[in-house]
């Protein structure tokens, strides 16, 4: 009995312990909060201790809560703490000491700091700035054989002078680069910009930061800043070495992983395959490489495949190009062919058909009638005129003969 009285008196003793400690905790705000831009959409935020915090029996811990240019709060142990997010509006945050007792904690008063927004006047900013990457094979070197290009384009901004010129600025991790390869409009503007090689990692997960400045002799060009997620803006390559066979009625098919720095395992697909006969599709959903399918053997096939980095290597992003379609099956000759076959065939029948009637109906002549000769009467008296030579003393005799035909008169005439 006497030890479980001592034990009870030992707690309670401790539990007042606690209580006068909470009551005697005075948590103060921390002191020299700053915030300061160390790189492109990235600031530090630092602070210290207040020299006047008890720190006996305290687990001293800090709240921060971003204000601008969005809400986000957090705890740290640290006195110092990096954020990435926009910066061409400015950026606000506050912090505050707090101290966690058992399942309730001790808060000071919030301190305070800011980071003004980039100069410039309102609507010179581009607009619709929108980043896309892809993996290409590297020829420079056999430790890194994978590289992200980066294409960005935007749109001038609706306030902008006519002589207003951009240029752009990316940041990976610690690595920051501009723009070499711009794309310009009519104005001679930089409206886009190519990147063939960059720094970025396309299975790290840092975000990639993007920011725009302008510059006119006729306005300040206000900058833009924007963050961009990697496996949103990826662009996955086509699966490569797409080989189709036929045996009998069973289609085979199979391919190799698009160019990507993932490995084989890291990627799903889809395979469509078209019946060009009777327009029919089949998608199919597959997780390995490789498909069989039983097909008609009098039917053509159209069969294309795309590619996207699965849950399991990264955050799914959106399905890749569709590879190159190849046919298979036995081709039908384009109409072009049989136009040269069918048609004369086609022409030569109906002509012979249409002779053919024409003989036995007698249409053409009904149709072209001959044309009337000029007519000759059997009655009509037929003339004869003989001539004969005279010297040129001599008269000369013309003879007539007049000729009917058995019933009719003959009469013959003479002249001197």
């Amino acid at each position: 009995m006497l030890p479980t009285l001592l034990i009870l008196v030992g707690a309670w003793g401790a539990l007042q312990a606690d209580l006068l400690s909470d009551r005697k905790v005075l948590l103060l705000p921390p002191a020299n909060f700053t915030i300061k831009a160390t790189g492109l959409a990235q600031v530090l935020l630092h602070w210290e201790p207040n020299p006047d915090q008890e720190h006996r029996n305290v687990d001293l811990q800090y709240h921060v809560k971003i204000n601008v240019p969005q809400e986000d709060e957090y705890n740290t142990r640290k006195t110092d703490s990096k954020y990435v997010a926009p910066l061409h509006n400015g950026f606000a945050a506050s912090v505050r000491s707090i101290v966690w007792r058992s399942n309730s904690f001790l808060a000071s008063s919030w301190v305070s700091a800011e980071l003004k927004a980039s100069p410039g006047s309102s609507g010179t900013s581009v607009i619709n700035l929108t980043c896309t990457t892809n993996t290409v094979l590297s020829s420079h070197t056999h430790l890194r054989p994978y590289q992200v290009s980066l294409r960005c384009t935007w749109l001038v901004g609706k306030d902008a002078p006519e002589d207003t010129q951009y240029f752009l600025y990316y940041r990976f991790g610690v690595w920051t680069e501009e723009c070499q390869e711009y794309s310009r409009d009519t104005l001679n503007r930089n409206v886009a910009c190519w990147f063939p090689r960059t720094f970025i990692n396309s299975k790290g997960f840092d975000q990639l930061a993007v920011h725009v400045n302008g510059s006119s002799k006729h306005a300040a060009i206000k900058s833009f800043d924007q963050l961009f997620t990697p496996h949103a803006i990826d662009q996955v390559n086509p699966p490569m070495n797409v080989t189709v066979e036929i045996e009998e009625t069973s289609l085979y098919i199979q391919w190799e992983k698009p160019v990507s720095a993932f490995p084989v395992h890291c990627f799903n697909y889809e395979l469509k395959i078209y019946n060009t006969k009777n327009g029919y599709f089949q998608v199919e959903k597959l997780a390995t490489n490789k498909f069989m399918s039983k097909i008609d053997d009098v039917s053509t096939y159209s069969i294309q495949v795309r590619a996207v980095v699965s849950s399991s290597c990264r955050v799914s992003g959106s399905w890749g190009e569709w590879s190159e379609p190849i046919y298979v099956g036995k081709e039908k000759k384009p109409l072009a062919e049989w136009h040269f076959i069918v048609f004369p065939a086609t022409a030569c029948f109906v002509l012979l058909i249409f002779s053919f009637i024409c003989r036995v109906c007698h249409i053409w002549i009904r149709l072209f009638p001959p044309v009337p000769a000029p007519k000759s009467n059997i009655k009509d008296l037929l003339v004869v005129t003989d001539y004969e030579k005279v010297a040129w003393n001599e008269t000369k005799i013309e003879v007539v003969s007049c000729v009917e035909e058995t019933g009719f008169e003959v009469m013959e005439n003479s002249v001197f």
